[in-house]
């Protein structure tokens, strides 16, 4: 089996038990997940299914209590470089500009950290014309609370991948934003993922942000989440709005929907 085979990410038989004794809980079981380099898998499932679980799992915050996680060809045994994380809540600092919370990454991470001093001004570039990607060119001097909900989430966007992290978790990142802006981050996402094509980890609740982004959906069953299915989604890109109401895109999400719908009832 040659190199380009081999999986970015590879979770093979992992379960994880949180607690111990009379108090343990399995969260998930058996997982058995493989993420191609530069592709985008979107996970989802009922409430409760592990999907959180998973992303700490793969990230090396959580170390499974049976199999195994490989980055990169790596085992997992500790919190990984180089990813990049997107949360719910943006979590912008609020002391700093819009520009300074999104240079964040480079005053952590090697090597950006060694050379940001002596060139700044590059790294500023590339702050300035991430930003102007998202729709926020001029918006840099802005503190976070000047900035709407959708905003701030785009500056987060921004900020997770301004040291091209080869792995990008992104955990519900549009949730709590409403309906029209959700659907304008949607374009943004997939737009930076086709530019820059770093592997993604989406979990949502959303099945059309779901279909939308990913090459992959893998659905999760109730706790303790195991894989029941593993749909890829033949759509061409960039995909737009207009193509979520068509009958190819619709039939994929009612197939999500459907399966989630039965474990939640199993």
């Amino acid at each position: 089996m040659g190199e380009a085979a081999q999986p970015f990410v590879d979770l093979r038989g992992v379960s994880l038990v949180y607690g111990q004794g009379d108090e343990q809980i399995l969260a998930v079981e058996s997982l058995d997940i493989q993420i191609a380099k530069g592709e985008f898998v979107a996970v989802v499932g009922p409430s409760g299914c592990g999907k959180s679980t998973l992303m700490k799992l793969v990230t090396g915050l959580l170390p499974p209590s049976a199999g195994a996680v490989f980055v990169g060809g790596d085992r997992v045994s500790k919190p990984i470089r180089g990813v990049g994380m997107a949360f719910q809540n943006s979590i912008l600092m609020p002391w700093r500009t819009t520009l300074d919370n999104v240079m964040l990454p480079l005053e952590i991470v090697e090597p950006y950290k060694r050379e940001l001093r002596r060139e700044r001004a590059k790294y500023i570039a590339r702050a300035e014309q991430l930003l102007a990607s998202v729709g926020l060119g001029g918006f840099g001097a802005r503190f976070p609370w000047q900035l709407s909900g959708g905003m701030q989430q785009r500056a987060n966007l921004c900020r997770s991948i301004i040291h091209e992290p080869g792995l990008l978790m992104l955990d519900e990142p549009f949730g709590a934003l409403d309906a029209f802006t959700r659907e304008e981050l949607w374009a943004i996402m997939q737009q930076l993922w086709l530019d820059k094509r770093f592997t993604a980890v989406l979990v949502t609740h959303d099945l059309r942000e779901a279909v939308y982004l990913a090459d992959t959906v893998y659905v999760m069953s109730k706790r303790p989440g195991r894989v029941i299915l593993r749909k890829q989604v033949d759509l061409p890109r960039p995909r737009t709005l207009e193509m979520t109401f068509e009958p190819g895109f619709v039939e994929i999400v009612h197939e999500l929907r459907e399966m989630i719908v039965e474990v939640r009832l199993s």
